[in-house]
């Protein structure tokens, strides 16, 4: 699981409402409403050329490349197509969807799912789902019950799966009893990161692709997810929730008990593919999260509500922490980018360009360093 579109537009709303004494451009001084800023490349996003938009509606993210650079699989919400909960469909990058047309379905179309991840030879595709669990959709906590804040479910019923590029389900990977959830393939090939509770804690595990020789990799209390292989196969990125204080891991473990984390406060923390040689690279405050590796493996491109609490924008940095840049400048969201494997393009969800709605959409862009 990972940090989804519309917690974070949640997220965002209330953290305008709480900051309503300050100006902003992006509302109407006088009625207090939001200008519908309908853009689909802003001036300074100078790493970006030739975005263009490929979905048209709903809740659509976690948009992840095939190995030849020509296919993408991704996870979405849209009433229109009859959903809803997230499931999971591929597209060929070259796709017109903008008519209304639906993608091929890969999960069941039951149940949950989220993250998925073209297998070697992207005939097959790896994705999580509660479909085994229950069929129906599963309920979503009110923030209303835990003080208003804003919490994410851990669904037990999550496990990980293997479908063919026609839906059809060939085999299942996980089989422990609570969450296993959001895997991601190495570049090797060889190799399946992904979060699981089955030691008590939200942990990093690895396996090979048939599911066979699963490794814990992280140990530290807190919620260790969304991890990404660097380019060469041998490290790792992801984000971190890390309780320190005693009210921290108290409420961190309480909330765990009943399934549930908060999503609101996490930094990027790396190491090799085995978990060694851990370092936390970046310490900006609020949420960063959906980390990739830049085709140098020397950088990394992250979302991040450091800079303004209001909007999420892709920045980047350096391995080591340093070199903080900015990529986007969307008004609202921008998240989950991925490179292609040949580092040409980059995908990534926003919600620029969609009239003043809650619609988050893929964009691919020609990448330029």
């Amino acid at each position: 699981m990972r940090i989804k579109s519309s917690l974070i537009l949640a997220i965002l709303i209330f953290s305008i409402s709480c900051n309503t004494s300050k100006k902003d451009k992006n509302h109407d001084e006088k009625s207090g409403a939001t200008k519908i800023v309908n853009v689909i490349h802003y001036p300074k996003e100078k790493h970006l050329q030739n975005i263009k938009q490929l979905t048209f509606g709903g809740d659509n993210a976690e948009a992840y490349w095939s190995f030849d650079n020509t296919k993408l699989t991704f996870q979405a919400t849209n009433k229109k197509w009859g959903l809803d909960c997230d499931q999971i469909f591929t597209m060929n990058l070259d796709d017109d969807l903008s008519n209304g047309e639906i993608p091929q379905l890969i999960s069941t179309g039951t149940g949950r799912t989220t993250c998925s991840y073209f297998l070697p030879g992207d005939s097959t595709i790896v994705y999580s789902s509660t479909h085994l669990a229950s069929k129906d959709c599963p309920p979503v906590p009110k923030k209303e019950d835990y003080g208003n804040k804003y919490i994410w479910p851990v669904y037990k019923g999550y496990d990980i799966f293997v479908a063919d590029l026609k839906g059809n389900t060939l085999k299942q990977l996980t089989f422990e009893d609570g969450y296993d959830a959001e895997p991601t393939v190495s570049t090797k090939g060889d190799k399946i990161v992904f979060t699981s509770t089955r030691s008590g804690d939200l942990e990093l595990y690895t396996m090979n692709i048939d599911g066979t020789d699963v490794k814990q990799i992280t140990f530290e209390l807190g919620y260790d997810g969304g991890a990404f292989f660097s380019p060469d196969g041998n490290k790792l990125i992801f984000r971190s929730s890390r309780p320190k204080t005693d009210e921290e891991i108290k409420e961190y473990k309480d909330l765990l008990a009943q399934g549930l984390v908060q999503p609101t406060n996490m930094e990027l923390y790396i190491c090799n593919v085995d978990g060694s040689d851990l370092k936390k690279i970046t310490n900006l405050g609020n949420a960063n999260w959906a980390p990739f590796f830049h085709p140098s493996g020397k950088k990394v491109i992250f979302s991040s509500n450091h800079k303004t609490t209001h909007s999420f924008n892709l920045f980047m940095v350096n391995i080591d922490g340093t070199g903080l840049e900015q990529i986007t400048y969307d008004a609202v969201f921008d998240a989950f980018p991925m490179f292609s494997p040949d580092g040409k393009k980059l995908i990534f969800s926003s919600n620029r360009n969609n009239n003043g709605t809650h619609d988050t959409n893929l964009f691919v862009a020609d990448w330029v360093d």
